[in-house]
Order: C-alpha cells, then sequence, then structure tokens
C-alpha cells in the first residue's frame, strides 16, 4: 500500500494548471493544425454559441454529480465532468438545430478537454477522500491509502492516464492529417471518454441505480451511443458540408465525481 499525502487545497492548484494547461493547447493547435475550424466557427455558430455552452454544462455538472452524492450516506452536493459534458452536449446539438447546423462543432475543444480532465483528476487524487472520487478497496501493489488506511484503487490516475494516452494518440494523428481528426474527432473523444469512464466506475463506491450501474454508468452509455450515432452521421455528410466546421465542450471541471 502506498501512502499518499493529501490536502484540501490540491484540488485548486491543480484545476488552475489544467485550465493553464488547456487553454495553452487550445492556442498552439489554433496556431498549428486547427486555424480554419476556428475562423468557420465564427462565422457559423454565431454569438450564442459559447452561451448556450455555459447554459448546458453548469445545471449538467450539477445536477449529474448531486444526483449521485445526495443518494449516499452523508448527503452532500456536488458536480461532475462528464455531467457537464453531457449538458453541454444536449444544449449545443440543441442550438445547432436552431440554427440548422449539421456538422460537427467540437473539433477546437478536443485537445483542451482531453488535458484539462488528464491534469485535473490529480487534483482529484490529491485532494483525497473529501473530494469523493476514491477507488474501492483493493489488495493490489498498487493501492493507496488517501488517509483512511484503507489501500485503495488510484482510480483518478486510471482516467488521467486513459486521457493521456487518448491525447497522444490524438496529437499523433492530428500530425498526420488523418481523416478522422478533421471529421469527428470530437465524437471519437467523447466515445473514447464515456467508454473508459464506464470501466473505472466500476472501481467506485458510488451507489447503484439500476442493477450495477451508477448514475454516471448510464450517463457513460448515453455519450458512447451518441459518439457513435454522430460519428456515422458526419461520415456520411457530403464533403463540401464537413468543410464547414467549428467547436463545442466544457473544460475541467472543478470536482469531478
Amino acid at each position: 500500500m502506498i501512502a499518499i499525502p493529501t490536502a484540501p487545497w490540491a484540488h485548486t492548484v491543480f484545476d488552475l494548471l489544467a485550465w493553464s494547461a488547456a487553454a495553452a493547447l487550445g492556442l498552439v493547435l489554433s496556431r498549428w493544425r486547427l486555424r480554419g475550424t476556428i475562423e468557420r466557427l465564427a462565422h457559423q455558430a454565431g454569438p450564442g454559441y459559447f452561451g448556450a455552452v455555459a447554459a448546458g454544462a453548469l445545471p449538467g455538472a450539477w445536477l449529474a454529480g448531486s444526483f449521485n452524492t445526495l443518494r449516499e450516506a452523508a448527503a452532500t452536493l456536488s458536480h461532475s465532468v462528464v455531467g457537464a459534458l453531457a449538458g453541454a452536449i444536449i444544449a449545443i446539438e440543441f442550438y445547432k438545430l436552431a440554427r440548422g447546423i449539421r456538422v460537427s462543432t467540437g473539433a477546437m475543444f478536443v485537445g483542451p478537454f482531453s488535458i484539462g480532465v488528464a491534469i485535473g483528476r490529480f487534483g482529484c487524487f490529491f485532494t483525497g477522500l473529501p473530494d469523493n472520487t476514491y477507488g474501492i478497496p483493493t489488495r493490489s501493489a498498487w493501492g493507496v491509502d488517501l488517509g483512511d488506511g484503507i489501500a485503495r484503487h488510484p482510480v483518478q490516475l486510471y482516467e488521467s492516464a486513459s486521457m493521456f494516452a487518448f491525447l497522444a494518440v490524438y496529437l499523433l494523428a492530428l500530425r498526420r492529417c488523418a481523416e478522422w481528426t478533421n471529421r469527428g474527432a470530437f465524437y471519437v473523444m467523447v466515445g473514447w471518454y464515456g467508454t473508459e469512464r464506464f470501466v473505472w466506475e466500476f472501481f467506485k463506491p458510488y451507489p447503484p441505480l439500476f442493477a450495477h450501474l451508477n448514475v454516471f454508468h448510464l450517463i457513460c452509455l448515453g455519450l458512447v451511443i451518441y459518439a457513435i450515432t454522430y460519428y456515422i452521421r458526419e461520415r456520411r455528410q457530403p464533403a463540401a458540408a464537413a468543410r464547414e466546421r467549428p467547436v463545442s465542450l466544457p473544460g475541467p471541471d472543478h470536482q469531478p465525481v
């Protein structure tokens, strides 16, 4: 068992690092490969686009997180990055429908979201038990003690490693100008995030909602179905229409559960 030093201020430190890294990577990618994406977003999405992102992400984060933690023995309000992602997607898809936009608008946020979650999860990890994102007990050699003397799965690090791995693949594919990075990259990222998060939820002690699945399992299933459906639709778009690209999605959450 590995003893981990924890502190309540760790979240703030890593949140700042996550947001800074997300902004920096977004700037680099915009100058390197995604300049046209930004220009088309400004032309096509309109001034209400980012307002729609916030209008979906904020309530989505708090509703999903609180729905989970209010069902625990020590009921409390909380917020969740997966809820923010789902809420933002719902809001943006309605916004796009109203404006007649049928192509993906999320390519610009693939890199920033991925690195934001990857770094932000270290904040969850080093905050320890009060963060409410700790794993279930384990006998594995890499079990961590977050302050209660129990060896637990470092599930936050599992998620961080998963998103760093995706980011590495994405950046390499972007460097090679792989077609999927231009058409449907956002849906690939959502599908990956939903899948890996679904798996790691089995390593958390959250109360089940249906069978052995908690609320985040169900949200992740919805994200995966959404990603597959919209990726297929994007690939079927005529090439001329697909060139009309832009962007969609929030950054990392403060206390994701």
